[in-house]
């Protein structure tokens, strides 16, 4: 199926095939490094970023974030509670929910991967797409990644 763009034509399906693929890859091989060096997943060191970023964040924030289910992220957290990175602490304002934050382990875990996560994206793709290609792919994909989180597209049922 071709779509014409701006007069060019472009096969979307090959097109969400090879975005797919791509994050797949990239994401295998983020894990793979920060497994190695840290004994971290991919999915954990987001979370942990995510969690140092957003001070007092709750399970359903990183749920929003993530586009998961509530239940799954919560289980995530309790691996990282577990692993001593994270604590859940008494929500002040909703004594329905619990506010996170990250204990000094999980500071210095997140700093230390975040430089091999950041090194080896510059191996993946600032060596792949040089310039202005990277430039527009990073610019394309935050206007689809804004336009699908404006209009709820995606989000888990239930």
């Amino acid at each position: 199926m071709e779509y014409k763009s701006g007069g060019d034509a472009v096969d979307l399906p090959g097109l969400f095939t090879d975005l797919v693929r791509c994050e797949t890859r990239l994401y295998n091989a983020l894990n793979d490094r920060l497994r190695e060096r840290h004994g971290i997943a991919t999915s954990q060191f987001e979370f942990l970023r995510f969690l140092r970023d957003h001070p007092d964040a709750r399970v359903a924030d990183l749920a929003s974030e993530f586009a998961a289910g509530v239940g799954a992220i919560s289980k995530g957290v309790d691996r990282l509670e577990k692993q001593g990175w994270v604590v859940r602490q008494p929500n002040p304002s909703d004594r329905r929910s619990s506010l996170l934050a990250l204990t000094d382990d999980g500071v210095s875990v997140v700093e230390a991967a975040e430089e091999t996560f950041s090194e080896r994206l510059i191996q993946l793709l600032g060596t792949t797409l040089a310039g202005s290609s990277l430039s527009a792919v990073a610019q394309t994909l935050s206007q689809l990644r804004g336009v699908l989180e404006r209009d709820q597209i995606g989000l888990p049922a239930g």
